[in-house]
């Protein structure tokens, strides 16, 4: 809620000013993205949320937590990192550095940021110790038993054996309502993570392997593994109603889910909805030969969206535009 002004205004609603100011443009793209949102779910339909870039470490949890904590989110795909950058920011917080002179930095004070043990995201520093090592230490154990009793988990089940086993519920220096991975791990949310081990964990997990604390690759699935999974989800969770698709950024994250329908219909040969809904924020510029800068007509003809499926592209900074939207939505359902 925006705050009392110093006309004497009385307070508002995120949604209500938004409403009023986001007309034109991008603006007002946010506007008819979020109200298609709220349609589809009044219709009785579940979205899909990816996450590419860094939005963990932007600290999304504190609002896509909330979507999640109230069924407006039923099933995520997001990269290795936000996956864990999530957890790494529940239990370090209070030793990330921020920089906002980032864009001034000379490769010297670079240098000295890696030496004193901080791994840059544009203005926001992760401290490898307290943040990587401390989570490394924790989901060892839990590789290493996996391996130990032939079992073998994805990416984010480890993540959510960690969360539940309390053993870093004494290291939490944020309120855990604003982890969205907490969130999931409460609803048991499906967590897609296609190239896990292009991130911090993933690159971890397989030194662990190298070194022979973990006897073989196969303790984690893999990424066709995943898509088999998340085959099974669009099954069960499109019989009744269509799936909407709300794509933060671009990537893997993006292009991996999206497939699972063209999948079904074309290679499976078997019937089933398209997305019933599709909003991409994304900062990369239009352009052809660009999965990222795909308008989303061109996945009309990948038997993605139907040529009726509301569909919206809002070209903007994901770490303004996602809160908004989310704030509009839960201030409205």
């Amino acid at each position: 809620m925006i705050s009392q002004t110093a006309m004497g205004k009385k307070n508002i609603l995120i949604k209500d000013f938004i409403k009023k100011n986001f007309r034109h443009f991008n603006a007002a793209v946010i506007v008819d993205a979020a109200e298609a949102y709220i349609s589809h779910l009044k219709k009785g339909g579940k979205m899909f949320v990816t996450l590419g870039g860094a939005m963990s470490t932007a600290e999304l949890g504190i609002t896509l937590a909330e979507m999640i904590r109230q069924d407006k989110v039923h099933g995520i795909c997001c990269t290795g990192a936000n996956l864990e950058e999530d957890i790494f920011n529940l239990v370090a917080h209070d030793h990330y550095k921020r920089v906002p002179n980032y864009r001034n930095l000379t490769a010297e004070e670079e240098l000295a940021l890696r030496e004193a043990g901080l791994n840059r995201v544009t203005d926001t520093c992760i401290p490898e110790e307290e943040a990587m090592r401390r989570i490394e230490r924790k989901v060892l154990k839990l590789w290493r038993k996996a391996d130990q009793t032939k079992q073998r988990f994805f990416p984010y089940e480890y993540m959510y054996q960690l969360i539940k086993s309390g053993e870093i519920k004494a290291d939490y220096q944020i309120d855990p309502a604003d982890s969205w991975l907490v969130a999931a791990c409460e609803k048991n949310l499906p967590i897609f993570t296609p190239g896990w081990e292009d991130s911090t964990l993933g690159n971890i997990f397989v030194a662990n392997v190298i070194r022979g604390e973990v006897s073989n690759y196969q303790v984690v699935k893999s990424g066709l593994e995943q898509m088999a999974a998340l085959i099974d989800w669009y099954r069960a969770n499109s019989i009744k109603e269509t799936i909407g698709f709300f794509q933060i950024a671009g990537g893997i994250s993006g292009d991996f889910p999206i497939c699972v329908v063209p999948l079904i219909i074309q290679d499976l040969r078997e019937e089933c909805k398209l997305w019933g809904y599709f909003c991409q924020i994304s900062d990369s510029t239009t352009s052809y030969g660009s999965y990222s800068g795909a308008v989303p007509n061109e996945k009309i003809t990948w038997g993605k969206l139907d040529a009726k499926t509301p569909r919206f592209i809002i070209e903007s900074d994901a770490t303004i535009v996602a809160p908004l939207i989310f704030q509009y939505i839960l201030e409205s359902v």
